[in-house]
């Protein structure tokens, strides 16, 4: 009974103490910052259960590693035909592959990652100025979309843009400190996740233009994410396991911190930063209209005792005003191959998904016939 009690005293604390975080408007680094931190916050502590159960069947397993694809040869036919065949190989079996040779410059990409570093490290009091917990607005920046609804804070803070698809010519609402180098890089990244459409396409016997006419590309949101260096990063996490809402998602990994880890066959592996390589992955929503002949996987990114280590999620999730209904591809189904998810409107699926902590959110469950 006294057990139980600590438990509901606990709760009661756990509230009160999210919001004081929240209401500082600082993040994860306004924490650290604000005096010499030695101990992982209680709001941050993952579940005792949690840690214990994964101390007895984790096996990490560095190394295997997922493919890498070069894309040097997407241009001519035979070289196409095997990158299709690579990419399909990489989408059914992990979920997850690396792309190099992609076509965006170094330039474009260092430009990224030093202006999201810019603008986690301003003074705290601009970056209050787009501190919220409101998805709609374009820009935000918060720490744990889902702070109140999940079981564990995220030890990292992030700047999430949307760009709504006819690129807006103000981008005057945008960050001062990363406003340019995010604008470019989105216009190219825009253009390698149509890349990777096409491919996915083919490699599905669709038509090449397929899931772009779907608009499953139309619009994208860059999530920027800053982790900072844990005290105790054995007790925290910097994002709990979940798979993403989306189509695909196009990562980009600053060098020298490993943190992102995939679940394949009840091991986490760990997702080396490749110099120059972007990380694709698969979401809930692909493998919902190619109905589970693409594979949308389980990942998680550790805290670390270093930092801060610097990542940029591009997720392509269909048009931001959720009018379009999505369910399994037509021409991929037969009296052999019959549905396995229902239709679904993409501005209740993406409000399901704001409504659920994270850790909890498994959007293919709610979705099968």
């Amino acid at each position: 009974m006294a057990a139980k009690i600590d438990e509901q005293q606990y709760d009661g604390d756990r509230i009160k103490l999210l919001k004081a975080f929240d209401e500082t408007n600082a993040g994860v680094k306004g924490l650290i910052d604000s005096g010499n931190l030695q101990k992982v916050p209680k709001i941050f502590l993952r579940p005792s259960d949690e840690l214990a159960n994964e101390l007895t069947t984790n096996k990490n397993d560095t190394q295997i590693q997922i493919p890498v694809i070069d894309l040097s040869d997407i241009r001519k036919p035979e070289g196409r035909k095997r990158i299709v065949k690579e990419v399909m190989f990489a989408s059914e079996t992990w979920g997850f592959f690396q792309v190099v040779n992609h076509g965006i410059s170094t330039d474009v990409i260092d430009g990224m990652i030093e202006g999201v570093r810019k603008f986690h490290e301003l003074d705290v009091e601009e970056k209050r100025k787009y501190y919220s917990r409101d998805h709609t607005r374009r820009v935000r920046f918060n720490s744990s979309y889902d702070l109140f609804t999940s079981k564990t804070a995220n030890w990292k803070d992030t700047l999430s843009i949307s760009f709504p698809g006819s690129d807006p010519n103000d981008h005057q609402e945008l960050p001062a400190a990363c406003r340019e180098s995010t604008v470019e890089y989105s216009k190219h990244v825009e253009i390698l996740g149509y890349k990777l459409l096409e491919l996915l396409s083919e490699g599905l016997g669709l038509e090449t233009e397929h899931l772009k006419n779907m608009e499953c590309c139309t619009g994208h949101r860059i999530h920027s994410h800053y982790y900072p260096a844990c005290p105790e990063p054995h007790l925290a996490i910097g994002t709990p396991r979940h798979t993403d809402p989306g189509f695909i998602t196009i990562l980009l990994q600053s060098q020298g911190i490993s943190a992102l880890q995939i679940q394949q066959n009840g091991q986490w592996i760990d997702v080396v930063p490749t110099p120059g390589a972007f990380v694709i992955n698969l979401g809930d929503l692909l493998q919902l209209v190619s109905n589970d002949k693409l594979k949308s996987s389980e990942h998680r990114a550790k805290a670390n005792p270093v930092g801060p280590r610097i990542s940029v999620a591009c997720f392509f999730a269909g048009p931001v005003n959720g009018a379009n209904i999505y369910g399994p591809i037509k021409e991929l189904i037969s009296e052999d191959n019959p549905p396995v998810y229902k239709e679904v409107t993409l501005g209740d699926y993406i409000a399901k998904f704001f409504n659920t902590g994270l850790d909890n959110y498994r959007a293919l469950d709610y979705y099968k016939v």
